[in-house]
């Protein structure tokens, strides 16, 4: 039988690249960079090597290990009394109601993602990094044709994304956001790449004084210290038994991870999940209470993106990365967007300066589930607070009703908002009574990115594999056969 390996992203060039890694002779891991690397061109409404993320490797044999390169909060050297950030107000129009958000150089965390790819690859991958970042560095050259998710984003985003002449020249080069169809190009991000794979720019701290430079210029907190400062942490997963199946996930500083755990152990001891009026009333009480012990705290919102791999020998990555909304600013001459995750309100629940060096919490949680039957499955999603109640609904969808992966993705989603339940559509009519008898009810009429992105892959015993993505965000799979 031949090795079969197998990517789920949200970007078909994003998919591609990890395809790519995996032919070549690459990992789940190394596969899983090639996206992070991809996606900074192909989805940068949602991913950047200016962002933070986490990764979750389990190889075929020996325990998990997670990756948190996630962003800190900004300002090391810098006296107490110079901690307040100057934000920049930007409107976001969304459908029926605008929204006004903090971007600008006092939005930017301190980046993780470029330090972070690097030191999965020298401590988890096979490649050499110049073969992993290769795709994304054609793509940022040559192009990527934007697809209508990434045309939807621009438009959303478009005040964000054009603040500076740098946005506006890879977003708006003809004096309008790119439609789908017309191709995107950085060729600035293209260099840079090209000197990642020379290795004469081997992590964030090459870009540390041009950073603080233009920080401290505009009114950011950003400081050379806080990036040569900067580390990837590894940390010990969560871990917990579900009905005779095993789920690994992300653990604190961040809280995504936990509050599907404490769901799920919620749901363990009643009836499985099996669609009736009466199993759905217990999930949403389920979302409900998760949503009611996370009301605040700092956490990584909107732009969010995730990646699936399994590889020819059954390793499997999970990774899911983050740029925040965007900051609209960039890390001057390297065509890489910065993050705006200081720009969240959440971020400051009593008003008070986040101490510099913190670790940022975040929703972001990528998974692994391990079946009864031995089937392993990578999983997680975007989508800000909708990643909990995505990922919840997708794992009792593959657990409590043994669906196959492509019907536990597309599956109807709830999500407690703390005003109503949030509900797709798809649902029978008796469950919905029921849960309108219940609680406040939002009935949607189509499928939305709202309810979050979930790409998963898995690989059963015999060495076959299925992968799904999420159509709600574009989803896009690869199979590579191996030989």
């Amino acid at each position: 039988m031949s090795r079969v390996a197998a990517v789920a992203a949200g970007n078909a060039d994003t998919a591609a690249a990890a395809a790519a890694a995996l032919r070549a002779g690459g990992n789940a891991v190394d596969a899983a960079v090639a996206a992070g690397f991809a996606s900074a061109v192909t989805e940068p409404g949602l991913s950047s090597l200016g962002g933070g993320g986490f990764l979750l490797w389990a190889p075929p044999d020996g325990p998990e290990r997670l990756l948190d390169f996630f962003v800190d909060a900004p300002g090391r050297g810098r006296p107490a009394g110079e901690l307040a950030p100057s934000f920049l107000p930007v409107t976001v129009r969304f459908l029926g109601a605008d929204q006004v958000f903090s971007a600008g150089w006092g939005s930017v965390a301190v980046p993780g993602c470029l330090d972070g790819y690097l030191h999965a690859l020298r401590s988890l991958g096979r490649l050499p990094v110049r073969q992993v970042v290769a795709p994304a560095a054609q793509l940022a050259r040559s192009g990527t044709v934007v697809d209508e998710a990434q045309g939807s984003l621009l438009v959303l985003l478009e005040e964000i994304l054009t603040l500076t002449a740098e946005g506006r020249a890879v977003f708006a080069p003809t004096g309008r956001v790119l439609r789908p169809g017309e191709r995107m190009r950085n060729p600035a991000l293209a260099d840079l790449l090209d000197d990642v794979a020379r290795g004469t720019v081997a992590g964030a701290a090459a870009l540390a004084p041009a950073l603080e430079a233009a920080a401290g210029s505009a009114g950011g907190l950003l400081t050379a210290d806080d990036v040569r400062a900067y580390e990837v942490v590894e940390r010990a997963p969560l871990r917990t038994s579900y009905r005779g199946a095993e789920v690994v996930t992300n653990p604190p500083p961040s809280f995504g991870g936990g509050l599907v755990l404490s769901a799920l152990a919620e749901l363990e001891p009643s009836p499985p999940q099996d669609g009736s009026p009466q199993a759905v009333l217990r999930l949403a009480g389920a979302l409900v209470r998760m949503s009611e012990r996370h009301v605040l705290g700092p956490r990584s919102v909107r732009g969010t993106t995730h990646v699936s791999v399994v590889d020819g020998d059954g390793g499997l990555a999970a990774m899911t990365m983050s740029n925040g909304s965007c900051s609209g600013v960039f890390a001057p001459g390297t065509g890489i967007q910065l993050n705006n995750v200081m720009g969240e309100a959440d971020l400051h629940p009593t008003g008070s300066p986040t101490v510099p060096g913190v670790r940022i919490g975040s929703m972001m949680a990528p998974t692994l589930l391990r079946r009864p039957d031995g089937t392993r499955t990578a999983l997680g999603s975007g989508g800000s607070e909708r990643i909990r109640s995505a990922l919840l609904c997708a794992l009792t969808a593959l657990v409590d009703r043994g669906e196959d992966l492509a019907a536990a993705v597309a599956a109807p989603r709830l999500h407690w908002d703390r005003t109503a339940l949030q509900v797709e559509p798809g649902l029978p009519s008796a469950v919905l009574r029921a849960l309108r008898a219940a609680q406040p009810v939002a009935q949607w009429s189509r499928r939305d990115l709202y309810f979050g992105g979930v790409h998963a892959v898995s690989r059963r015993t015999d060495g076959s594999v299925d992968a799904a993505g999420d159509a709600r965000r574009a989803g896009a799979t690869r199979v590579v056969v191996l030989g």
